[in-house]
Parts: structure tokens; C-alpha cells; sequence
């Protein structure tokens, strides 16, 4: 555990935080409101569910990144008179109902089908003692790198040491009730056959989906068929017995307190459900947040098992961590598409908030996303180059490695080195890594027709004219003024300065597309500051001698 950060509890910032709508704040509400009667109890649970079938995905980082910012909300909200907890609890006794794609040998794990996770032998080898185990640990050693205080919980640990006893035996009590909210919820041929509890085999270890011959409340047991037809009575503690998915959900929030919990889209349909388990077994449910789920490049939803959309580690390759509690962080409730072409909109996006921070009162503070991710205390930042910057030119002076790159950014920015800019010199190597990766292969320039040939050669006229030392805005201007008289590049729904037509956004496409082999980039001033006035002036060359497309 990384320990719960000091909060700045300045009378302003608690002022900001009662009528902030940022959705944090609006989530800690919901909690303060819950206890607003009773006053709160000793300690408030924050939870959050994973299910280890598969390596962990953003998807369930997610989930720890934005109750974090829930539980710290929280805290500023009741100045932090309040202790809080938040446990991440993995469904690790769950039974492997499908051996996951993005295993190294699926054929060894086809007999262990339908044991629990933490029964199931570790594909990945090395010193865990099975998959469920591995998988908990990737998920732990991200958490722990990222900074976030939270404990961690096994349901195979909590079952089997008898954390959930008492209530397993209120459900067996209760087994009429929770039939009785289950069975409506189930086509006829599954409710033939459907009981709460998975008995564990015996004999064989796997967790059993069978019908109950009888149900003892009095002796805490099941008597069911195994599956040899053997008749086999199990006790319901001491993890000889775990719940189906959806009453174990409730059953865990009785057993443990929990306040709060927040789960994917898909499982909105069946909150009610958990409740109301939850209420039966003598608890109360918690408030809930529900967030849209993470798609892939195809619009399909993430997925453990299949290994489709980014893992943590893919964008941590890529991008620092911050970017990526900032796309954690950005509306929620809106589905969102979670590849690798997104990187390096968040980067940039992370240190424009970054930069506008100190400038902002309390009221926009805590509506930036930086605050909530930096547990109130978001760095101080100087980043002279963006992102995407770097990216384009890396990819127009094709650039291997770091030094390259830091040739062009002290010219462009004297003084700045690795030394006194740490976090640009991390970024110039993964802009050189996503350049590699994902740039490179797609780049395809093409040769400009007559038009563009005439526009490309009046650009370079019009930028060796430049002074020495043309800072962006003076590049970009000349730019502008080239393009203004070239009738297939005025856009006559705007007006020049002077008040003329304005420029199309098909002139700096062009430039791009010839000039670097890429759609876009940024602000073509910016990106020939840095380059350098002289190298774009050679690179139009390159490009008019036919040298670019040819490549």
C-alpha cells in the first residue's frame, strides 16, 4: 500500500469542492448523502471487482484510477474526519469456463476447464503458483507502480478462511428468497436446473453448476449429485462451496460493508439484482457508479480473454501513466475506443491541462482533470515541445535514436536540455517508439500534381526569405500568404486578416501527406521551428525532386 496522500484543506479549495460538478465530487455526494441520517460508520468502503481469466486489462485499471478519485473527493468533502478503505478484490475461485486466447499453450490448460483460476497451473511459468495467482500479481505490480493505496483481497482467501461464513450461512437460510429473485431472471430450461451455490467436485475439483436435491439451513450444508452421480452433501463454509456470480455479488457487499462500487455498463441490467441479494443476507447495497464500457479498433468491447484493445503495458510502452489516468478520468459514462492511435491525443491533452492548472481558480482547478489525478497536487511543468510535435519530427528527419531529436529541441529552445527537462527527454523515447511501431509502417508519400508542385516551390521561396532565427508564428504567416493566392487552397466560408479569402485546411494536409507521408500533423509553423527553416526548405526539395515518393 502506498499510503493515503496529505490533503491541502485551504478554506477556498473546501469551498470550490461543495459546488464543484466535476463527477467525482458528484459520486461523493451519493456517499456523504447515504450516512446523512445514521452519521458514518468507523470506516467507508470503497471496492473494486477483478476478474483474473485473463491478464489484466485498462479496463480494470480503470476501475481503481476513477474510485480513487471518488475516495479522494471524498476525503476533501468531509475535510478527512472520515477513514476509508478501498479493496480490490479479485474473483480468483471462479471456475475457467474457457481456456483465454493470449495464453502461450491452451492445449495444457484443457484439463483444468471449470476449476478455480487459483486451482488452474500457470501457463506464463515462473514462480506463481497459478494462473488466478499470476494474474492477481500483474494486476498488483501495476497498481503498486502507479502509486495507488489500496488492499488487495482473493475471494479464494476469503472463502476458504471463512471470511464469508457467516453470511454463506444467512444465504442458505435465505435460499428460498434469493431463488425467488433469481428465478424470474432465467429462461425455463436453465431455471430446471439453476441454484445459487457451486459446490466444488470433491473428486474432481472443478466447480459444479448442478441442481440441489436439498438444502439444509439448519446444518449449513448442500446435497447434490457429483459428477459421477454420486450423492455428495458439502458444508457451504470454509470454501468447499462458492455463490453463482450475481448472488455472490451481493453476498459479498453484505459480508463486507461496502459503500461504494462501480462497474462496467454490462452488468447495469443486473445491479438490481445485486441489491437485492445484498438486503436479503442483512446488508445494504452500495451506492453504484456505472461507466460505459472500452471498445477496440473494431467497436467490440475489451475483452481479457481475447486480448483485443491495449493492455497496461502496450500504452505504458508508449506514454506515461498520467495520460492515461487522464483518459480514465474523461467522461465516463461515454463509450470510448481504446487503441493505440489514441496515445498521443492523451499525452498532449495531459500537459495542456497540466500547463493551464496554476493559472486556474479553485472552481476550474477542481474541474481539471490533473487535480483528480494527482491527488490534488498536480506538478509543476515545463514542456516546450508537444507530443505530437516530437512524433512528426521524428518521423521527418527520421531520427533512431534520442540525440537526434535533442539536436533539433536545443535549437529550437536554448537551454533546454535532458537535464533541466527530464519529463521531455521521456517523451522524445516514446515518441521514437511509437514512431517505430505504428507511424513508420503506415507512412506512404505520395508526389504532388502541378498545383502543389507550384504551391510547394512558392512555400520555399517564401520561407529561405525568412530572418534568421523566424520563430512558429512568422513561419506559419508566410505560409498562410502562400496558400491565399493559390485559388484550390481559399476557403471562402472564412476571411483573411486582410480580408480576403481564408485558407483551406487542404493546403497543410498536402504539406503532410508529401512533405512527411502522413494525414496530418500539427501546426505546420510549430513543426518548421523545430525542424529547422532550412531543413523543410531541403525537405521540399527532396519531395520536388521526387525523392520523397519514391522512397
Amino acid at each position: 500500500m502506498a499510503g493515503l496522500p496529505p490533503l491541502d484543506l485551504n478554506p477556498d479549495l473546501i469551498a470550490a469542492a461543495a459546488e464543484s460538478k466535476a463527477w467525482p465530487f458528484e459520486e461523493a455526494r451519493k456517499i456523504i448523502a447515504r450516512y446523512a441520517k445514521t452519521g458514518f460508520p468507523e470506516t467507508v468502503l470503497f471496492e473494486t471487482g477483478y476478474g483474473p481469466s485473463g491478464l489484466p486489462h485498462i479496463g480494470t485499471f480503470g476501475e481503481v484510477a476513477r474510485t480513487t478519485m471518488v475516495r479522494h473527493a471524498f476525503r476533501i468533502l468531509t475535510q478527512d474526519k472520515v477513514k476509508t478503505r478501498l479493496l480490490c478484490f479479485s474473483d480468483d475461485m471462479d471456475g475457467m469456463r474457457k481456456i483465454p486466447d493470449n495464453v502461450p499453450d491452451r492445449a495444457a490448460l484443457e484439463p483444468y476447464l471449470h476449476m478455480p483460476l487459483t486451482a488452474v497451473p500457470n501457463p506464463f511459468g515462473g514462480d506463481y503458483e497459478s494462473f488466478g495467482h499470476h494474474n492477481n500479481a500483474m494486476l498488483r505490480r501495476f497498481l503498486d507502480t502507479f502509486g495507488f493505496d489500496y488492499e488487495f483481497a482473493s475471494a479464494t482467501d476469503y472463502y476458504k478462511s471463512g471470511r464469508f461464513d457467516e453470511v454463506l450461512l444467512r444465504a442458505v437460510g435465505c435460499y428460498d428468497k434469493i431463488m425467488a429473485v433469481m428465478l424470474p431472471t432465467l429462461g425455463e430450461e436453465r431455471q430446471a436446473t439453476y441454484s445459487p451455490f457451486l459446490p466444488i467436485s470433491p473428486k474432481t475439483g472443478r466447480v459444479l453448476y448442478v441442481p440441489m436435491k436439498h438444502v439444509d439451513a439448519g446444518a449449513g450444508t448442500i446435497t447434490f449429485d457429483d459428477e459421477d452421480g454420486t450423492e455428495t452433501t458439502l458444508p457451504v463454509t470454509g470454501g468447499k462451496v462458492k455463490l453463482q456470480w450475481k448472488p455472490d455479488f451481493g453476498m459479498r457487499w453484505a459480508a463486507l460493508g461496502v459503500d461504494f462500487e462501480m462497474f462496467g455498463k454490462d452488468h447495469q441490467t443486473n445491479a438490481a439484482i445485486y441489491d437485492r441479494i445484498c438486503n436479503i443476507l442483512g446488508g445494504r447495497a452500495p451506492e453504484h457508479f456505472v461507466y460505459e464500457l472500452f471498445l477496440d479498433d473494431k467497436g467490440q468491447k475489451i475483452s481479457k480473454s481475447k486480448g483485443n484493445g491495449l493492455s497496461i503495458d502496450e500504452w505504458l510502452t508508449y506514454a506515461p501513466t498520467e495520460s492515461l489516468g487522464l483518459y480514465m478520468f474523461q467522461k465516463p459514462r461515454v463509450a470510448k475506443k481504446l487503441y493505440f492511435d489514441v496515445i498521443p491525443r492523451a499525452v498532449d491533452e495531459y500537459y495542456q491541462f497540466l500547463s493551464a492548472y496554476p493559472k486556474q481558480d479553485w472552481k476550474n482547478r477542481l474541474g481539471n482533470p490533473v487535480w483528480h489525478l494527482h491527488n490534488g497536487n498536480p506538478p509543476p511543468i515545463d514542456l516546450p515541445v508537444p507530443f505530437a510535435l516530437l512524433l512528426n519530427l521524428v518521423s521527418a528527419s527520421n531520427a533512431q535514436n534520442k540525440d537526434v531529436l535533442w539536436g533539433f529541441i536545443s535549437r529550437y529552445a536554448p537551454g533546454v536540455t535532458p537535464a533541466t527537462h527530464p519529463e521531455l527527454d521521456k517523451l522524445t523515447e516514446y515518441a521514437i517508439r511509437y514512431f517505430d511501431d505504428f507511424v513508420k509502417p503506415t507512412k506512404q508519400f505520395r508526389a504532388p500534381d502541378e498545383v502543389e508542385r507550384e504551391a510547394l516551390a512558392k512555400l520555399s521561396e517564401a520561407l529561405s526569405a525568412l530572418p534568421a532565427g523566424a520563430d512558429g508564428e512568422a513561419i506559419q504567416t508566410a505560409a498562410l500568404n502562400v496558400a491565399r493566392r493559390i485559388e484550390r487552397y481559399q476557403d471562402h466560408s472564412k476571411q483573411a486578416p486582410e480580408g480576403g479569402p481564408g485558407v483551406s485546411v487542404a493546403f497543410f494536409q498536402m504539406i503532410y501527406q508529401v512533405l512527411i507521408g502522413q494525414e496530418r500533423g500539427p501546426r505546420f509553423g510549430s513543426f518548421a521551428a523545430l525542424y529547422g527553416v532550412a531543413e523543410t526548405v531541403d525537405l521540399i526539395g527532396q519531395a520536388l525532386a521526387g525523392k520523397l515518393a519514391a522512397a
